[in-house]
């Protein structure tokens, strides 16, 4: 009975795509309560690799002239300023004042939240410096001081904030107060695919990772590796969640009309892909918060089976992959 109990926790952790119990039964409902609290994966190790570029030089021979081994060292010289000039680029960051960084930012989260993703996708873009709490899903003795059960909470300089859109939307305000409201409100295109990431990508995604029955064991696989589990709710998570998103998972396709989890997934990329228009970015030239939230809540299942089948059979390869050079390295520091 503990160990039930333990599991109807977790699954009350996170609000994500919801599913009346009515439609799925006491039993079900429960386990797709877990689904919530592990929605997704983060594979920011593997984000680092992709980048990486390996360089090898040919040795001179002892019988090379002066000016062959001039000629060598120069060329070393000239590929070792473009590589730090590369580098540079791949890990540029969006500058913001100093005078008006926050000073102290901790995140409430779980590591696998999807929306939690969508915060740390704005703070690594913007360079601002957080720490990290790992909520457990069970007791959430992490956020007791909190009346708001659910995460991201993200703490500003002492100032808590909830729920990731507002939470963007505040912390822009915040670190460009010059900027006018009237030129945030008119960019009606932003604050569109913005919805759609909220309201249409992120519940296409949860019926892909539980897809079959190995792809929701990869999914937990991770997630129980790297949230804040016991061993014995790590053990019961992984296997029991798993088993029970499967079939979750076909309930949530009939919820949001799916018919075919794979082809929604590809479409919504294509969808994203065309209202680029061409361009970089939606935000043009570099990344808005539409670019943000879109890459935030993808980049949690960017290595998994379905992101990278994602990635194979769509165009949004090249957009995810600037996206990527663009947010660069995480600002996560040591709480």
């Amino acid at each position: 009975m503990r160990r039930v109990n333990g599991l109807a926790a977790i699954c009350r952790a996170v609000g994500g795509v919801a599913v009346a119990p009515s439609a799925l039964g006491n039993h079900a409902h429960q386990h797709h309560r877990l689904f919530q609290a592990a929605l997704f994966s983060t594979t920011s190790n593997n984000n680092s690799s992709a980048r990486s570029h390996w360089f090898s030089n040919n040795s001179i021979s002892g019988d090379q002239t002066a000016r062959a081994a001039a000629r060598t060292v120069a060329g070393t010289m000239l590929f070792s300023v473009a590589a730090t000039t590369l580098v540079e680029e791949v890990h540029a960051k969006e500058p913001v004042q100093s005078k008006f960084r926050p000073k102290d930012v901790v995140l409430y989260q779980y590591e696998a939240c999807p929306f939690c993703n969508k915060v740390k996708a704005f703070l690594d873009y913007y360079d601002i410096p957080y720490k990290v709490v790992e909520v457990n899903p069970i007791n959430k003795k992490e956020i007791k001081w909190s009346e708001y059960k659910k995460v991201p909470i993200l703490m500003v300089d002492g100032e808590p904030m909830v729920d990731s859109s507002d939470i963007i939307d505040k912390l822009t305000k915040k670190i460009h107060p010059d900027v006018s409201p009237d030129s945030v409100v008119k960019d009606n295109e932003e604050k569109k695919w913005r919805g759609w990431v909220d309201n249409h990508l992120v519940h296409i995604l949860s019926p892909n990772i539980y897809r079959s029955a190995s792809e929701a064991l990869e999914s937990f696989d991770y997630i129980t590796s790297h949230g804040n589990f016991s061993f014995t709710e790590r053990i019961t998570a992984k296997y029991a969640g798993a088993a029970a998103m499967y079939f979750v998972s076909k309930k949530l396709k009939k919820k949001y009309n799916i018919t075919d989890e794979r082809a929604a997934l590809y479409e919504a990329a294509e969808s994203w892909v065309d209202a680029l228009n061409g361009q970089e970015f939606l935000g043009g030239t570099k990344p808005n918060l539409a670019d943000l939230a879109v890459y935030g809540v993808l980049r949690p299942i960017r290595y998994l089976k379905s992101g990278r089948d994602m990635v194979e059979h769509t165009r949004i390869g090249d957009w995810y992959s600037r996206m990527e050079n663009a947010v660069g390295v995480s600002s996560k520091i040591q709480a």
